[in-house]
């Protein structure tokens, strides 16, 4: 492991240590939650290419959204910036633009939250141009 690579993951478990103890556990469960489903839906193309789902869905309960959402820090983001931190770690390569995306739900069944993932097309701005004339 390379220094850089060291440095790196004292960092990320700062992160997460400092999560956990502002948020209780919900956050890193979250991280837990979406870097299993990434993982769990990588696709090996070849010995040097795996690729992984770039649109991601959390579904929260109301009392955990509440919680994470009312300091004001950008819950999506986080999640985001930490889900791309691992798959540069798994060496993976996202099947189009990352998205995270955090809805607040009553259908969540374990009563806390949600995670699924779903490979979402990219759309380059020449396509766009043309389906929209």
């Amino acid at each position: 492991m390379s220094a850089l690579s060291v440095v790196e993951q004292a960092l990320e478990n700062r992160w997460e240590a400092l999560w956990a103890r502002v948020f209780d556990k919900e956050p890193v469960e979250l991280v837990d939650a979406l870097r299993r489903e990434c993982d769990s839906n990588a696709v090996v193309c070849s010995e040097t290419r795996i690729v992984v789902p770039n649109a991601y869905d959390v579904e929260l309960a109301d009392s955990v959204h509440d919680e994470l959402t009312r300091r004001g820090s950008s819950v999506g983001q986080a999640l985001t910036d930490s889900l791309m931190r691992h798959a540069e770690d798994k060496g993976y390569e996202w099947a189009g633009p990352l998205a995270v995306h955090v809805t607040r739900s009553t259908q969540v069944p374990n009563g806390r939250y949600r995670v699924t993932s779903t490979v979402m097309e990219h759309v380059s701005a020449d396509g766009f141009q043309q389906a929209v004339h």
